[in-house]
């Protein structure tokens, strides 16, 4: 009796280790085809001249070409070595002192806390307003830099902040390289924590259903790190918000959703954004995808909502707090991609695009 249970445990070790090895990404060859037709859009823009004079108009010179160019990968494309450097210079940000007024954020205790402070200090202008797309790729771009001028990410060669293209892990983000908890991965689901729906949407639809994890995250190169800056606006009912910029150490909560990935993540949700009637017609139309949540009657996951609620928890169910969650660089890096090729769908004419005011939902009204 001994050896028969025996052989089925080990009967199961080996499925679940061939289920673990059997992963692969799903296709993203939609989006990854427009990102080769807008890469080939600004070289030929560059080549003859017409990008260089439509910036000139605006007083902006241009003077780099292909061979200037920084080149982000996707996350998956990494190697174990470069992956474990990225989490390397993650931790050191984390390990660096804080470098904001202590009078004004006293919860901050690292240099990766300026940046959260920063984005918790900006949302009210930086979401649903003519700054979103921008202001989020200057941020990604500030954070990026200071990984490489800090912290000396230099893997292949330049060392530039990777992305993840939601796709690729939308049907089974749990046991995906991305979130599987292992060294090279940014994190695994927490423990299992006894909680209800998650509010994922302005609106309160669609709320996420309760899963396996919940509490803190245990596994991956973040395990045991706090987050210091207080909570502002958790939809996570385990965490409560503290005084804006108030010491508030916890750990970082997941409760990962494959549910949400497979309805509202897939590759033909970006082909989707990136082809729409609605964002070929300006970048207000691109940003208003982008950012969807529905309306008050009927809830949407646009890509920007759904990387957030992917792991939910905290600080990810946390509009203002979001980037003390690792994976918030990853998703941007997406965001700003996603961006990218819809700008050099037409390099000349959207290269300086703006649209919105400076507040949210321009509430209250402002230029």
């Amino acid at each position: 009796m001994q050896q028969q249970g025996l052989l089925v445990t080990l009967s199961l070790l080996l499925a679940r280790v061939s289920l673990v090895s059997s992963w692969t990404p799903a296709p993203t060859h939609g989006s990854d085809l427009l990102a080769e037709q807008s890469l080939a859009n600004l070289k030929s823009a560059l080549a003859d001249g017409t990008l260089k004079q439509e910036l000139a108009t605006q007083g902006v010179s241009q003077t780099c070409g292909p061979d200037d160019w920084a080149v982000r990968r996707e996350y998956l494309t990494l190697s174990d070595e470069e992956k474990l450097e990225y989490t390397r210079a993650i931790k050191c940000l984390m390990a660096k002192p804080a470098t904001v007024d202590p009078e004004k954020v006293p919860g901050a205790r690292s240099r990766y806390d300026d940046f959260v402070a920063a984005h918790i200090n900006n949302t009210q202008s930086i979401h649903n307003s003519g700054y979103f797309l921008h202001w989020h790729r200057a941020f990604v771009w500030s954070f990026e830099q200071a990984l490489r001028n800090e912290c000396g990410l230099t893997f292949w060669m330049t060392g530039y902040l990777p992305y993840w293209n939601h796709g690729k892990g939308a049907q089974d983000l749990i046991s995906s390289p991305y979130l599987d908890g292992g060294p090279t991965s940014q994190g695994g689901n927490g423990v299992y924590a006894k909680h209800g729906c998650a509010t994922g949407l302005p609106s309160g639809l669609l709320c996420i259903e309760p899963g396996v994890g919940g509490g803190c995250v245990e596994t991956g190169p973040y395990a045991g790190i706090m987050m210091n800056i207080s909570a502002t606006a958790p939809q996570f009912e385990l965490v409560t918000p503290g005084p804006k910029f108030s010491y508030q150490p916890r750990c970082i909560r997941h409760d990962i959703s494959n549910a949400l990935g497979q309805k509202w993540a897939g590759d033909e949700r970006a082909v989707d954004l990136l082809t729409d009637p609605a964002g070929q017609a300006g970048i207000a139309g691109i940003q208003a995808g982008i950012e969807n949540t529905g309306t008050a009657t009927e809830g949407f996951y646009g890509l920007h909502q759904y990387g957030h609620f992917a792991v939910s928890g905290d600080p990810s169910g946390d509009f203002y707090n979001s980037p003390n969650e690792p994976l918030f660089w990853l998703h941007h890096g997406q965001v700003d991609r996603l961006s990218w090729i819809w700008q050099n769908q037409k390099p000349v004419e959207r290269a300086l695009q703006s649209a919105g005011t400076r507040t949210m939902y321009n509430e209250p009204p402002e230029r």
